[in-house]
């Protein structure tokens, strides 16, 4: 909390986004304003709202924080910038940017916000860095709706790849040392994503679809239809990285791509073949200078960690349960969810350097850190009479609700 104390002005929400953070990290059942403003020991939720809603701080300059403290703990030449998006479902309609709309974590059309994350994946750990809310075109043509929202009005539609986009580069201009980035079909498929990587002569290993068309020196070809064309000879068993079960092995094949005479640089079709199903999954890849296949499969492998990213960030700090419907609300709860997931990453991080001896016990893990440290840090003792005046209080709320609902409902009968 030193590394962003800094950016609160008074003492007041200083000391409140340390609670807030510490309430994160708690063993709490669900966590919202209400949970984290009773396990801080405070008569309501009224304060912690405020951090969220009215205090003055910018979520963007702890982010920048949190990027650096990442960065200081996980520092990296070789690492790999990963990029993707989660959603988190949501019921009504007036939470900024939701909408129906696909969701990987449904898995399939929801109502739901969407949010793209940049995540920073090197050999000691993986932390996000960076986040942005997407805003879908129905609401960026609706001033109003933006506006009730606190959308600001500068704001334009822009895609998930142009914000996964304005991420990288925001992180390579403030001095990130990586040297890859990955991303999904979704980021693959964006031509604008590509060129500005290949400007800054960034490595990428980016997923493509099946059908996407690739250049060679002998034609244009599907993806798909070059790797049913390739010999038997060009396959390579090659591991994709540590799983929970041990290495994610796979066939791998490597096919030349032609390069236009005005962009210099090295492009490769990654073909990846399951073992047992022989399902194929495609890769665009370039690199300013010559690399082995295995360096491509290294740096494919490295996009899994963004998923293990969101698992833990959402299980272990609360990333998604924030019940928050205005845009400087949504930023200042999801920010300070990364902060608190990157504790827990740094953490382990620098025990599993400490502990370099094999021994007996496994090591420490980021939700075995989460479990101790809510343990044995963030679990205040509350006396019966705090318990009771937060049972009247949400009695109290309900009581509230359940009137105005009601009232709402006979108005709106003809």
């Amino acid at each position: 909390m030193a590394k962003v104390a800094g950016r609160f002005a008074r003492v007041e929400p200083r000391r409140r986004a340390r609670a807030f953070v510490l309430g994160l990290l708690a063993d709490l059942p669900r966590k919202n304003c209400w949970t984290i403003a009773e396990h801080a020991g405070d008569a309501s939720p009224a304060g912690m709202q405020h951090l969220l809603s009215r205090a003055s701080w910018d979520a963007d300059r702890v982010r920048d924080d949190v990027r650096s403290f990442v960065v200081d703990h996980l520092r990296d030449e070789n690492a790999v910038l990963v990029v993707d998006e989660t959603g988190d479902l949501k019921k009504g309609a007036t939470s900024v940017g939701v909408q129906r709309q696909y969701t990987g974590t449904a898995g399939r059309i929801e109502n739901s916000q969407v949010a793209v994350y940049l995540v920073y994946a090197a050999k000691a750990g993986h932390a996000a860095i960076d986040r942005r809310l997407y805003i879908p075109r129905s609401w960026t043509q609706d001033p109003e709706r933006c506006r009730a929202a606190g959308i600001p009005d500068t704001l334009k539609f822009a895609t998930k790849p142009a914000l996964a986009t304005e991420m990288i580069a925001q992180a390579l201009d403030a001095g990130v040392p990586a040297r890859w980035v990955t991303g999904d079909e979704v980021y693959g498929g964006d031509p604008h994503l590509s060129a500005e990587l290949e400007r800054r002569q960034i490595g990428y290993v980016l997923a493509v679809s099946r059908k996407r068309p690739i250049a060679t020196r002998a034609g244009i070809l599907r993806a798909s239809v070059l790797a049913h064309g390739l010999p038997k000879q060009a396959w390579q068993r090659l591991s994709a990285g540590a799983g929970a079960k041990g290495h994610r092995f796979y066939d791998w094949a490597q096919v030349d791509m032609a390069s236009p005479p005005d962009r210099p640089g090295h492009r490769w079709l990654l073909v990846r073949r399951n073992r047992r199903s022989g399902e194929l999954a495609f890769y665009r890849c370039y690199s300013p200078h010559p690399v082995p296949l295995s360096a491509l499969v290294k740096v494919a492998g490295r996009r899994w960690t963004v998923e293990e990213t969101f698992q833990a960030a959402k299980g272990l700090a609360g990333l998604d349960e924030h019940q928050v419907r205005r845009w400087i609300s949504w930023h200042r709860w999801t920010t300070l969810a990364m902060l608190a997931y990157a504790f827990l990453a740094i953490t382990a991080a620098i025990e599993r350097a400490r502990n370099t001896v094999a021994t007996e016990l496994s090591p420490l893990t980021c939700n075995e850190i989460q479990r101790l440290f809510a343990a044995l840090f963030a679990r205040p003792l509350r006396d019966l009479a705090h318990r009771l005046r937060w049972s009247a209080w949400r009695r109290r709320h309900q009581a509230r609700a359940r009137t105005s609902h009601y009232r709402r409902q006979a108005a709106q009968q003809p």
